[in-house]
């Protein structure tokens, strides 16, 4: 499966307001693991950056000035995110912002139904806990040193980490089979292995004779007998 880490820094909070976007990063993940694929670009917003917004990103009108418009560079960040599923932490903010630019140029909106919401899945997870981007680094251990301001790119490297441990992390799945092969959502075989020596059983003696001798008054049709009695005809 197919998903775009994005994130924009803009001249303000409400495009309402006018304020518009200059810089757009994205980072390309195929079944959760970076490709190295990335899209990245300055945007001249044709208007003034106020000095609190410029505190933030560090990103200043006279940087931006000569770069291309959002006009120039729309089609090509469309043709980057394709039809991919999009992740961004506070993601009402990016996308509002970005389906503004797109509205201007009489482009369709970017449709919300394929947008994941990182910030939504931390604070589900971890509710009443900071849920920032940095305290998320902090909590996963992540490394988070060159963030000392934000940047789109380097916020979408690091988010694309962050997103993948929200969703479990990239551990090596166990099972008591003997090698299976499970199929994922998107068609993605992912080979499961035995763990190499059985884990000692932790029942005492008198918890094995106490459950012995509570199935046997369930009788010969209880579900517990059947099983014992297929693992039995079945060879090994």
């Amino acid at each position: 499966m197919r998903e775009i880490i994005l994130d924009t820094e803009t001249t303000g909070l409400d495009p309402a307001e006018g304020h518009r976007i200059i810089e757009i990063g994205c980072v390309e993940l195929l079944h959760s693991v970076p490709t190295g694929q990335t899209y990245h670009v300055y945007i001249d917003p044709q208007r003034d950056i106020p000095a609190d917004a410029v505190k933030v990103h560090g990103i200043t009108a006279e940087f931006l000035a000569g770069k291309p418009l959002f006009a120039d560079i729309a089609q090509d960040f469309l043709k980057f995110i394709g039809d991919a599923k999009l992740v961004a932490h506070n993601a009402a903010f990016d996308m509002r912002f970005l389906n503004a630019e797109l509205a201007l140029l009489g482009l369709d909106p970017l449709d919300l139904e394929r947008v994941v919401d990182t910030l939504s899945l931390a604070r589900r997870r971890y509710p009443g806990a900071s849920n920032s981007l940095d305290a998320l680094c902090q909590r996963y251990g992540i490394d988070n040193s060159r963030r000392t301001k934000h940047g789109a790119l380097l916020d979408a490297e690091i988010l694309a980490d962050v997103y993948v441990e929200l969703l479990g992390g990239r551990q090596v799945a166990l099972t008591f089979e003997a090698a299976v092969v499970s199929q994922r959502d998107d068609g993605a075989g992912v080979h499961l292995t035995q763990r190499p020596a059985p884990l000692a059983s932790l029942l005492s003696q008198q918890e094995r004779e106490a459950h012995q001798a509570f199935v046997a008054k369930l009788g010969d049709k209880a579900l517990w007998s059947v099983y014992l009695a297929e693992s039995q005809e079945t060879p090994a």
